[in-house]
């Protein structure tokens, strides 16, 4: 199978999977967004995708993005899904629709300031780090509330939702205790009054049981390319 063919398929298969994970729990498909990712995955193969209908594109490095982005053009949208330090920020904002992994005020105040001097508001989502794994970042569960708070109140910033990344496991269904406790978590912010409406969670080898749990984004990059490259 050639590689645009491939490409088309595998995002085919992702597509109708996502599809029947929402009929399972009663959700539109159409409310899920799909966020393809493109870390280590090559320009053309990238390009393939977006003639294969892909709208949403991720990447985990600002600098590895920035050419991606130049070289694929296009009406995509491109999400940053990783972490993003500081001195990336000026370079980051108002080129990402949304900026998935805002762990820290002093983070989001930077994002606030480079959004205010560009003249736009930066849609974000809050990373939680449910499973309080000391390698990944995210705030933890007991701080959440006060950075929803602080963040949501911040002008140049528009707040949509929260991000997780559960621990490593060869079977999905391990993860979906840290989906429903991030859902059941939304949930009681929304009813507070908080801005979350979006949850980005789930990636090649558990989105539909993300999806199952409440996901609005899911982030898939080698169901749909194969192996990384790099």
């Amino acid at each position: 199978m050639i590689m645009h063919e491939f490409i088309a398929t595998h995002l085919l298969r992702v597509r109708e999977r996502m599809a029947a994970a929402a009929e399972r729990s009663g959700r539109d498909p159409g409310r899920i967004t799909l966020v393809i990712v493109t870390k280590g995955v090559a320009d053309d193969r990238i390009r393939h995708a977006v003639a294969a209908g892909a709208t949403v594109l991720g990447e985990n490095r600002v600098q590895e993005a920035l050419p991606k982005i130049k070289a694929v053009g296009g009406s995509v949208q491109w999400h940053l899904i990783g972490h993003l330090q500081r001195n990336k920020v000026k370079q980051s904002v108002g080129i990402f629709e949304m900026i998935h992994s805002v762990d820290s005020l002093d983070l989001a105040h930077e994002i606030d300031r480079r959004a205010e001097q560009a003249g736009i508001r930066q849609k974000v989502l809050i990373q939680v780090n449910e499973a309080r794994e000391p390698s990944k970042h995210g705030v933890l569960p007991e701080g959440l509330d006060a950075l929803v708070r602080q963040t949501s109140a911040l002008l140049h910033l528009s707040l949509e939702g929260l991000m997780t990344i559960p621990p490593p496991s060869d079977n999905p269904e391990g993860s979906r205790p840290f989906f429903r406790r991030l859902a059941e978590k939304a949930e009681q912010l929304g009813q507070a009054g908080m801005p979350v409406c979006e949850l980005s969670m789930g990636m090649s080898n558990d989105f539909e049981v993300a999806i199952e749990e409440g996901a609005t984004m899911i982030r898939v990059g080698t169901a749909i390319f194969g192996p990384r490259e790099e």
